[in-house]
């Protein structure tokens, strides 16, 4: 019996790509899924139809944008009023935005739904996820993330926006949040862990249309790979038993491989940690426990 049979797997951004093709898998594997989606009406579309095609029942879905964090509280609310356990959390969901855009929180739109939604969605559901040890925590990051620099003076991308730049950024501040939480989880028995899926022909960068964004579609026209290729490395870390242990990693066709040099910054990693609490309104967090900052 595999070891996700059973288990409960929540994965965000699961209605496209992907996402979604990971959701499937694992249920088709017998685990119990849920998927966030930020439209109610395809999110329940994308739920039943993963019903169906895995042939189980077992797929609930769960709305949020990530984007906005009161949407991200309400969503753990609700998922927290559902389940008791979380065995495995995949962080999936993101986007890539050429002109600068500001979230319901006032933050640069690519920090706010790539970074600090992976970071408020994880640290909110933590008790739940260690109590269900072993547990697994997923990042998908990207190869982009090589020759980013974080700017703490201008996190917020404020000054000279470029879409690639605060993408590649978020995809570093990713590898800063896997890293930083391995080493405040060791010995609890949930592994972090993040992954590159390749260059997948989805639907990332459909949400903006200007010639930037037109010439990084061409592009995968031609050379990405598909969803169901990109899927599996996601698919592994959720898996596979020889990564149960493994934890502080960074994947690539499902093998560990060595980051940057910039994300093995460990005093960049406990500032963005410092600074993405503050954002959060998140107080310091033990292997035990976080409280919320009154």
């Amino acid at each position: 019996m595999s070891w996700i049979q059973e288990r409960l797997v929540l994965i965000t951004g699961a209605t496209d790509g992907i996402g979604k093709v990971t959701a499937r898998e694992l249920a088709k594997q017998g685990a119990q899924v849920v998927i966030v989606g930020r439209n109610p009406e395809k999110t329940a579309q994308v739920a039943e139809e993963l019903r169906r095609v895995s042939d189980n029942p077992k797929v609930d879905y769960l709305i949020a944008d990530l984007a906005s964090q009161a949407s991200i509280r309400q969503m753990v609310a609700t998922f927290r009023q559902r389940y008791d356990r979380l065995h495995v959390l995949i962080n999936n969901a993101g986007a890539y935005f050429t002109r600068r855009e500001v979230s319901p929180d006032g933050l640069e739109m690519t920090f706010a739904l790539n970074h600090l939604g992976y970071f408020l969605t994880t640290l909110l559901l933590l008790d739940v996820i260690k109590a269900s040890a072993p547990a697994r925590i997923i990042n998908v990051s990207s190869m982009a993330h090589a020759g980013a620099r974080l700017n703490f003076e201008d996190l917020q991308n404020e000054r000279r926006y470029n879409g690639w730049r605060a993408y590649s950024q978020s995809k570093l501040a990713n590898l800063y949040f896997t890293y930083e939480l391995a080493r405040r989880l060791e010995g609890t028995g949930v592994t972090v862990n993040a992954l590159h899926p390749g260059f997948v022909a989805s639907r990332f960068a459909h949400n903006n249309h200007d010639p930037i964004a037109w010439g990084f579609r061409l592009l995968q026209r031609f050379f990405a790979i598909s969803p169901e290729e990109g899927a599996q490395t996601s698919i592994y870390l959720a898996t596979a038993e020889e990564v149960a242990a493994i934890s502080g990693r960074y994947f690539v066709n499902k093998r560990a491989v060595s980051s940057s040099p910039a994300s093995q910054d460990r005093t960049a990693a406990q500032r963005l940690w410092e600074v993405s609490l503050r954002l959060c309104s998140l107080a310091e967090i033990t292997p035990v426990t976080f409280t919320a900052v009154a």
